[in-house]
């Protein structure tokens, strides 16, 4: 028997050793503008950082790529530390492709010129910057904030606009805008992406999936105006509980599945699926957002480009075979066996290495999970596309008739009749608590940013919703 002397050296060397570890593999996380824009091409920006979550407490923390930390403060359970990078989605050309092609340079024309020689397309309010007040920053990325707005008043025929919100029932006014500067995407060479990000938002409706509402530009900026959803993103509520029971995320997984299988019908396909791209509202549904790497695929085409978050990516997009729609129920599945055990399937630092696990390994399946949940896991991380559930002509339907979902009532839940148990705790449709401080506490500025000279690549980016769309709730 160990005297309490020893017993206490003991202790306190095992505490010392788990500080070096986590010292030495969580970053928290500051914003800096001297961040490598080289590293990785980040549109994870809107809503909010990554947080991370609490693991399996069976299973050891994937380790970041970040550099190591000098310090690992203890943060109490309401305010958790954030990793700068679990893993960023990016774009990269495939080794036996080039990336998509910026769309040409126009002479510069603005879109009244457009409108004046070629005559509107649809007859519309046009919005600018100066109809939004914006009241916090809620995500910052790779090319430019996020903002919590509200939207003004509009002066009546005759009478001046003297800036007040809107009055409440007209609609609550509360939206994210999402601000990008054109001259880093044009030095990215990510136009095509900028470009089908808000095409993509205007043709898709869906109760699981954020709304478009306007989209802008000025000389030196592109603007998307979305539903605000003040739930926070289902990453956050993942690092508070640790894990999802099966019946919690059997809600989460049938409505994700409701809205790939939409976006499928349309000819979309999302490519980054993971938890920092999918909000929770105020009454616990989830909502898919960030469409800055999907794009339009019909049925007999691929897409070779090299996009995503690596963690999510299929085996076909790492071995540049092409991907189409299946890519996408692949990353369905990894997300299920996160939300089911706290972490991916494939986890590695080393970008290299894990790319060589998803390849290659066996998905080793917990015994604590249901044969129901093994039998959906084993259907949608099949490695070869044309064997994945969800690949076959009926799509998403196959996912939706498995037996894991046997008491989901598709009608009932894409009606949004199917009331989750979990909700997030909110204050009103302007709350942030869900948002991390160091995004909230930031100055709520749309700083000036330099006007490219390269000329105009944005023409008729300008978009209002359908009024149905906008007199909704």
């Amino acid at each position: 028997m160990l005297s309490n002397s020893k017993k206490k050296n003991k202790k306190k060397s095992l505490h010392s050793l788990l500080a070096t570890n986590l010292g030495s593999k969580l970053t928290i996380s500051i914003p800096s503008s001297t961040q490598d824009p080289e590293l990785d091409f980040d549109f994870s920006e809107v809503f909010g950082p990554s947080t991370p979550h609490n693991r399996h407490p069976h299973q050891n923390p994937i380790p970041s790529s970040s550099p190591p930390s000098t310090s690992s403060p203890t943060l109490p359970p309401a305010d958790p530390p954030v990793i700068r990078h679990r893993s960023h989605s990016f774009v990269g050309p495939s080794p036996r492709f080039t990336l998509s092609r910026s769309l040409p340079i126009h002479t510069p024309e603005s879109e009244s010129d457009a409108e004046a020689r070629n005559g509107p397309s649809v007859d519309v309010e046009k919005f600018g910057p100066g109809d939004f007040e914006i009241l916090r920053v809620v995500g910052q990325g790779a090319f430019g904030k996020v903002f919590q707005v509200v939207r003004k008043a509009r002066a009546s025929a005759g009478a001046p606009n003297n800036g007040e919100c809107k009055e409440e029932g007209d609609d609550d006014g509360i939206y994210a805008m999402k601000v990008m500067r054109k001259d880093t995407i044009i030095k990215k060479n990510h136009v095509d992406y900028m470009k089908a990000e808000r095409d993509i938002l205007t043709k898709v409706v869906h109760p699981f999936i954020v709304q478009l509402r306007y989209s802008f530009q000025t000389k030196s900026k592109l603007y998307l105006i979305l539903d605000f959803i003040n739930g926070g993103h289902l990453f956050f509520h993942l690092y508070r509980q640790g894990i999802f029971s099966e019946d919690q995320a059997r809600v989460y997984t049938a409505e994700i599945v409701s809205a790939v299988s939409h976006l499928h019908k349309c000819g979309i396909v999302h490519r980054d699926l993971k938890p920092e791209n999918i909000l929770m509202d105020a009454d616990g549904h989830v909502m898919l957002t960030d469409f800055g790497l999907a794009k339009e695929i019909d049925e007999s085409s691929r897409s070779n480009s090299l996009c995503g978050t690596t963690e999510y990516m299929a085996p076909e997009i790492l071995l540049s075979k092409g991907h189409n729609k299946d890519a996408d129920w692949w990353s369905a599945g990894i997300l299920l066996y996160e939300m089911l055990t706290g972490q991916p399937p494939f986890t590695h630092e080393n970008r290299k290495k894990l790319q060589e696990r998803i390849i290659k390994e066996k998905v080793k399946l917990p015994p604590f999970l249901t044969s129901e949940a093994h039998s959906l896991l084993k259907g949608l991380l099949q490695k070869e596309p044309s064997r994945r559930l969800g690949s076959g002509p009926s799509g998403g339907d196959d996912i939706k008739s498995h037996k894991w979902f046997q008491s989901i009532n598709w009608k009932k839940l894409e009606a949004r009749e199917l009331q989750p148990k979990f909700k997030p705790d909110v204050s009103g449709k302007d709350c942030t608590a869900n948002f991390d401080r160091c995004w909230t506490a930031m100055p709520p500025n749309d700083s000036p940013a330099a006007t490219p000279t390269a000329g105009e690549h944005f023409q008729g980016y300008t978009y209002v919703a359908p009024n149905p769309w906008l007199s909704s709730g």
